[in-house]
């Protein structure tokens, strides 16, 4: 009995790293997107939940600082916390930095806002 070879063809040699090497960069940014998008939208809500908590300490009658203290307490100490106050009414808007902006190329920024009538 003859020897064979169990050779692939000669026009497949090296068609397996080819396309593993067009595939993993790919690979890689469609994972470093969903990342970024994940990392903008926990930190959106984060910011949406601070702006609550905020808005129903300010409608309790607590100063500003105190509001501020408590909407950073749960969105991160980066936040920005802005209050307005309107007639019975009070916002707060809250602005914190959002991971992925190496991404992007630029800074992204996540904002969450809350309004609630003050207590008399």
């Amino acid at each position: 009995m003859p020897w064979r070879s169990e050779r692939p063809p000669e026009g497949d040699a090296g068609a397996v790293t080819v396309e593993l090497a067009l595939g993993l960069p790919v690979l890689a940014l469609l994972v470093a997107v969903v990342l970024a998008t994940t990392a903008a939208g926990l930190g959106s809500l984060r910011c949406a939940d601070a702006a609550r908590t905020g808005a129903r300490v300010a409608a309790l009658g607590e100063p500003d600082a105190t509001v501020a203290a408590s909407a950073r307490r749960v969105a991160g100490a980066a936040a920005e916390v802005s209050v307005q106050r309107s007639g019975g009414w009070v916002e707060v808007v809250v602005q914190a930095p959002a991971a992925g902006g190496w991404f992007t190329g630029g800074p992204l920024a996540v904002r969450g806002s809350a309004t609630a009538w003050v207590e008399p």
